[in-house]
């Protein structure tokens, strides 16, 4: 049996980016049930105008996923949690949705609460992170806003101890922006401080490089999708050429089967790949992002997309998973402090470090 429940979630302050700004924030839950009475919940949360299954009727296609998969899978005989494989087709061939990686959202949300319920427990998978040994590291993210807001911003996150700061940038003007970084490297090495960007696509293709060179001067590990995704040649281009390093993000949305996500790795060649399971086809497709780039000796890191807890707590448990103990690089995995109506869950930031404390 499955319920799906709506919630909208409310910033506590309004978050910037190049593509617009959020003061709010729509979720579907999913919770089964089996024939015990066990209960597993999980997020559906689609980024609008951006995630491949943002689409009008999300509500009615969830409800056909569920209701496609609940029929056809007893969920007292279902997959072990550390296989991360769902069935490659859960619906029935007269259903309108064939092809679960395509509505990835949907398919995050599922195998979180399939995972919940078999477990029973908000510890997904058996891991240090898991059993409280360990804290996961991560950015301090920065939201665009006016020059002395993020200059603000930036000095808070410094004084709560983070180590890696990331700047969405692209919404004010340019040179304010390099000012920004440059007052944080005027006090800060990047020993200190690892300094990470993320464009949103806000850069064209024509300028880019210029950009990326003046960017450079401020010893910036990465940037994140400097150009719109779909451009596979100027962003091959661009990885090619850039002093910095180049992470692939919005350009990995919609590619969801393996020999087009090997194809686009061969292509563009970035050094890294920024993985959200809502957006990049679950857990599963998550994993399969991570191993076709390790295969091609390409970094990667893995972040929320502004879920609540109880998906921002389903994503730690998996990078716990897949990267293995003692995680080395900042993972993006600091938006639990987002908004005024959070879900609870067993949570804590402590420094620049994502603690989970046992229930």
């Amino acid at each position: 049996m499955y319920k799906i429940q709506e919630r909208v979630l409310h910033f506590k302050q309004p978050a910037g980016t190049s593509r617009g700004t959020y003061t709010t924030r729509r979720s579907w839950f999913i919770t089964l049930t089996d024939e015990n009475g066990r209960q597993g919940i999980g997020e559906c949360a689609p980024l609008p105008n951006l995630s491949c299954d943002d689409i009008p009727n999300y509500a009615e296609k969830l409800s056909t996923f569920c209701e496609s998969f609940v029929s056809e899978n007893p969920i007292g005989n279902l997959l072990p949690p550390s296989s991360l494989l769902l069935p490659r087709t859960i619906l029935t061939p007269h259903s309108t949705l064939h092809t679960p990686q395509d509505y990835p959202s949907m398919l995050f949300g599922l195998e979180t609460a399939l995972l919940n319920l078999q477990v029973g427990s908000t510890m997904l998978f058996d891991t240090p992170f898991g059993r409280g040994e360990e804290g996961i590291p991560i950015n301090g993210l920065v939201w665009m806003g006016t020059f002395e807001e993020m200059r603000e911003r930036i000095e808070q996150k410094l004084a709560q101890g983070f180590h890696c700061v990331k700047l969405k940038i692209g919404a004010i003007d340019f040179n304010q922006e390099l000012e920004l970084l440059k007052k944080i490297r005027s006090r800060y090495s990047r020993r200190e401080i690892e300094l990470r960007v993320d464009a949103n696509g806000a850069f064209s293709p024509d300028d880019a490089l210029q950009k990326l060179e003046q960017l450079s001067l401020y010893d910036i590990h990465s940037i994140e999708q400097p150009i719109r995704q779909g451009q596979w040649g100027d962003m091959a281009f661009l990885c090619r050429e850039s002093p910095i390093p180049i992470a692939l993000d919005e350009e990995l949305i919609g590619v969801n089967d393996s020999y087009t996500k090997g194809q686009l790795l061969d292509i563009i060649k970035p050094a890294y790949i920024i993985l959200k399971p809502s957006l990049h086809g679950g857990m599963a497709g998550t994993k399969e992002w991570i191993d076709l780039a390790n295969d091609r000796h390409i970094g990667s890191w893995i972040t929320s997309a502004l879920e609540s807890n109880v998906g921002l707590n389903a994503i730690a448990h998996l990078t716990a998973y897949l990267y293995g103990p003692h995680i080395q690089r900042p993972q993006g995995l600091g938006t639990g402090q987002l908004f005024t109506d959070n879900i609870p869950m067993p949570l804590e930031i402590i420094g620049d470090q994502l603690w989970y404390k046992q229930e």
